[in-house]
């Protein structure tokens, strides 16, 4: 039986530099602590910070993955140690109960490697590269599979532009972003920030923030259709809502102070 999942790895620019290492190991594990709590009620998750800057993550559901990574990326902390995910989603012949993610040895996992890998050597480092494994099964009547590469330009096409338009931000539009994806509301957002809402409106207008999210949620609905699309036979509803329910709950309590 196949398994949809998705994998990110997670790795840190600059995390050699100064005296970051240190403060970056414990962020990292903090970070662990923090997807472990997200996913408890999502369905059997693995992640593990391993040696140095990086944590791997591998969960059911084809956009997990993108949505953990988006999320992580808004509220990380260091913003001249930024983090970048290199993403694979596709089908797995075990449950991830099975496996031990140190040890597991699997293309998609290769393909998440071989991304962040990519973005190392990027000049101008984008946030997020899809490396694709087949989308279909070999029971679909439909040959989507012809079009990977296509659909990895597009969607990496996306991510970048989605990644400039953060990138341009200030201080004070990337925070009523972040404020707004967690909360959804412009008023609770200027009461938190102790601005009027017309000010809240304009940073929110400025920073391009409803763009942004658009190219997130997007795209999260392209790889929720792909894998409800994937499993026609053996239906399964991709869970996308509730993971970002659950992950906007927690950080209205840990994060939102």
């Amino acid at each position: 039986m196949k398994h949809p999942i998705s994998i990110f790895i997670l790795d840190v620019s600059n995390s050699s530099s100064g005296d970051m290492g240190e403060k970056l190991t414990k962020y990292l594990d903090e970070l662990v602590s923090w997807i472990t709590l997200w996913t408890k009620d999502f369905g059997h998750c693995k992640v593990k910070h391993r040696a140095g800057d990086e944590i791997i993550f591998a969960g059911y559901g084809y956009s997990s993955a993108y949505i953990l990574a988006f999320f992580i990326s808004t509220v990380w902390k260091y913003s001249d140690h930024t983090p970048y995910f290199g993403l694979a989603f596709g089908d797995s012949d075990k449950e991830l109960e099975e496996v031990d993610i140190e040890k597991w040895i699997h293309p998609l996992i290769k393909q998440a490697r071989y991304a962040n890998d990519l973005l190392k050597q990027e000049l101008v480092r984008p946030l997020f590269k899809m490396e694709l494994d087949q989308f279909y099964q070999n029971i679909s009547p439909f040959s989507y599979n012809q079009f990977r590469n296509e659909f990895e330009i597009l969607i990496n096409s996306l991510l970048r532009l989605q990644m400039s338009m953060m990138k341009e931000q200030t201080p004070i539009q990337k925070q009523v972003f972040t404020y707004y994806l967690i909360l959804q509301q412009q008023k609770a957002a200027a009461k938190l920030l102790g601005k009027t809402a017309p000010t809240i409106s304009s940073h929110y207008k400025k920073g391009k923030s409803e763009e942004i999210i658009k190219v997130f949620t997007e795209i999260v609905s392209i790889l929720d259709s792909l894998q409800e699309k994937s499993y026609n036979e053996n239906f399964e509803k991709a869970k996308s809502e509730s993971l970002m329910e659950s992950i906007r709950y927690q950080l209205k309590i840990n994060y939102i102070k």
